[in-house]
Formats: C-alpha cells, structure tokens, sequence
C-alpha cells in the first residue's frame, strides 16, 4: 500500500465471508448487530472490498475475528484473507485474527501469517472471545506481536454483536472495558495498541489510557461521527491528534456516512489529516513505502 496514493486509510474494516458462503459470525450475531446498526445484512467478499475502497482512493485494514473457542463457530481463513489483500495490495492491508484460547499454538500461528503470509497487525474482541485483555490469556499473542513490530487492535466499548438477544447471547461487555489495557500497556511498553471505537460507556477512561500510554492511540470506528461523545471530539481536536486515527466499521458503517458526518466536526484544519491518513501511515508503519 503507497499512501501517497490514497486520501484516507480506514483502519476498521470487517472481512465477514469467505466468499464460499462461510460468515464471520453465527447468524443470530450477524442478524443481532445488523439490527443495532440499522443496517443492511451484507457480507461482501474482499474483491468487492478491494473495489470499494479503491474507487474512493482509501485504504483499507481488513481482517475477522476467530471466536471459535467461546462458540464453537469455525473461524474464517487468515491465510486467504492474506492471500486475497496481497491481490489488491494497492488498497488492502490484512491484520490476522487469532483466538487467545490457542494459547502457545496461536502465537506460532501468528508468528507465521506475520512472518510467511504477510500480515501486518492483529485483532481483538475481548467481549465475543470472552478474555480480559489484561488477565494474561492473550500474553503470548502479545510477545509475537511485540517482538515483530506489528501492531495489537483491541475492540472496547459496547457491542452490536448479541445485542437484544437473550443474556446479551453469553457476551459480557465488560470485558472490553478500555481500562483493562492500561496494564496490557505497561506489560509490553513497546506494543503499538489501537483502542476501536468510541469506548461509550467508557469514553473518558480510554481518553485517559491513550493520553497516559505512548504506544497506545484509538480509532473511530463504530459509531456515526455526529453520535461522538463530546470529549472525544475535543480531545482529537488537541491532546490526542496524533493519535486518533480513522475507521469505519465497514460493512456495517460506510466510509461514506462516516466522512460526512466527520466533515461536520468541524475539526481544525491540521488535525483533518492527520486523523484520516497520516496517523495511520505511521501507526502501521507504511513511512516507507510512501
């Protein structure tokens, strides 16, 4: 990916089907979080992806989420998410996605999409994979992680995924309390740890983790713009304009709905780009290849 090529980079976009029918998610999630977002239930395949953000000159980071472990529900491929991202490098970059429950095996397996398949960060949902991120079960993710230079993007906040369904479906929204990763951020201070979302009910507690912790920044992804909480609008606005980057939540957010309503924050103009690209450039580590 050259990001002199591009206008923005979304750092949060869902892979939810392997193109062969396979989702991301049981369909009672899918069917949950849909209705949450008031969104379509769409699932679109990473060439389409690709497409997407290629035609609005953004890039992409694309990934799933394994949650096998608390669900028993098969995760989708990481080596064909890699596969497929390297068709459409232009545009796409991939994160993998490995189930803390895998313990010593998983961060093998990490070790190896990085190292062999060209992945370039990971991604967490706390709540879903039912771990705490600071209780130690995905540690030995972390060393690989660390140790590689990739970064670690952790969801915090609420959920759409098994909103409305009895008990919540078993997913316990504490666990993606953004708190829980100040000591993740003291455990491995050279980890470059990314926030998703605004962290509502915990807004102000993940202002002050990444305000606390340089290696750790947040994405908006997630929610609206306009639905931002007001401290998280001002703080990206000043303290925290260097690390705050752009998501979207694609497919269940667009990019699209997302920048207009962003273009109505009325943002100071140095800190537009820093938040939809710039941020990001440096975060994943793409100063090179401009």
């Amino acid at each position: 990916m050259d990001p002199t090529t591009l206008d923005a980079i979304d750092v949060h976009v869902h892979v939810e089907t392997d193109g062969c029918g396979h989702l991301s998610l049981p369909d009672e999630f899918v069917e949950a979080s849909a209705k949450y977002f008031g969104a379509d239930h769409r699932a679109p395949a990473l060439p389409e992806i690709a497409d997407y953000y290629r035609r609005r000159r953004i890039g992409a980071v694309v990934f799933t989420v394994d949650i096998e472990s608390a669900t028993g529900h098969a995760a989708l491929s990481n080596e064909r998410i890699a596969e497929a991202a390297a068709e459409h490098s232009d545009v796409l970059l991939p994160f993998a996605s490995v189930d803390p429950a895998k313990g010593r095996a998983g961060a093998r397996t990490l070790r190896r999409l990085v190292t062999e398949h060209g992945m370039r960060g990971i991604k967490f949902h706390p709540s879903i994979q039912n771990f705490a991120p600071d209780d130690g079960t995905a540690y030995p993710l972390l060393e690989v992680a660390q140790e590689l230079g990739i970064p670690a993007l952790f969801h915090t906040g609420q959920t759409g995924i098994g909103s409305g369904m009895r008990g919540g479906g078993g997913i316990r929204l504490k666990l993606s309390n953004p708190m829980l990763l100040d000591e993740v951020a003291v455990a491995f201070p050279d980890l470059t740890i990314i926030m998703a979302h605004p962290s509502v009910p915990w807004q102000d507690e993940a202002l002050a983790v990444a305000q606390h912790k340089p290696n750790v920044h947040i994405d908006l992804s997630g929610w609206a713009p306009k639905y931002f909480p007001p401290q998280l609008v001002r703080y990206a606005d000043s303290l925290l304009q260097d690390k705050v980057l752009f998501g979207s939540d694609y497919p269940l957010i667009t990019p699209d709905r997302w920048l207009r309503d962003f273009d109505a924050l009325g943002l100071k103009p140095h800190v537009r780009p820093k938040i939809l690209k710039d941020n990001a450039v440096r975060v994943l580590g793409l100063e090179d290849n401009a």
